[in-house]
């Protein structure tokens, strides 16, 4: 017997079952990992209200200075990371804004530094089962521009440039970093190439940024500094002003 369906189950048929629909949500998305970042979030926002919670993903849409914002904790990972984009996309979202973390591929980029991608190297598994070899991903040119100048505006630390995204954390060997860095990699990241893939295949504008946590090169781990966490809280700040630009 043959599969009935020609895709099991599809972006459409996940929006349907968590009872999203394009009413519901905001023109822009702001989308952090942890759930504690969007917390943080969430009480920047005026009268969120939850649209929906599936298992460890919870999205929220309220207003912030009367523009309408949806937030979501969108993944850590590149399989996570596929779904909940594949939902927003699908519940026709405008503007997706990913609020991430980093490891630098370059002595000169600090932790508690900021990264703003303008284009991927692929390295994840979930991007080939959507676009070829040959795709070339990137983020949407307005978004990163105006995400980099809202934080250059702040007088913070930012680089902007090519990520890498990877799925195999332990396995980020000297020969394969820089192999990367040769292609043009400043730093590397676990969910950009996904969430910017998939939001280019739906022609949904999207761009990202992030927080510098180490330094792959250096060999520094920044997880215990103040310096990182200082950057981490600031790319919400970064990200509603940002949505505040773009709506004008």
């Amino acid at each position: 017997m043959q599969m009935q369906k020609e895709v099991h189950l599809t972006g459409k048929d996940l929006t349907v079952m968590v009872q999203l629909r394009p009413q519901d949500v905001g023109k822009y998305a702001i989308v952090p990992g942890p759930k504690d970042r969007l917390e943080t979030l969430l009480k920047k926002l005026e009268n969120p209200v939850r649209n929906f919670s599936f298992m460890e993903y919870t999205m929220y849409t309220g207003t912030f200075q009367g523009i309408k914002v949806t937030a979501i904790n969108g993944g850590r990972f590149s399989t996570d990371t596929s779904i909940t984009t594949e939902v927003m996309c699908n519940a026709q979202i405008q503007n997706i804004i990913r609020i991430g973390t980093c490891g630098a591929m370059d002595e000169n980029i600090k932790v508690g530094d900021l990264v703003v991608v303008e284009k991927v190297i692929r390295g994840d598994g979930v991007t080939p089962y959507y676009v070829d070899k040959d795709f070339q991903t990137q983020a949407d040119k307005k978004i990163t521009d105006t995400l980099f100048e809202v934080a250059k505006g702040m007088g913070i630390a930012i680089h902007r440039g090519t990520v890498w995204t990877t799925d195999a954390l332990l396995r980020e060997t000297r020969e394969l970093v820089e192999a990367k860095r040769k292609e043009g990699a400043i730093a590397v990241d676990m969910v950009s190439s996904t969430l910017l893939t998939i939001a280019q295949t739906y022609k949904i504008k999207a761009g990202s940024i992030l927080a510098v946590s180490d330094n792959v090169i250096t060999g520094e781990m920044g997880f215990m500094n103040p310096l990182y966490y200082m950057a981490e809280s600031k790319l919400i700040e970064i990200a509603l002003e940002t949505v505040k630009r773009l709506d004008k």
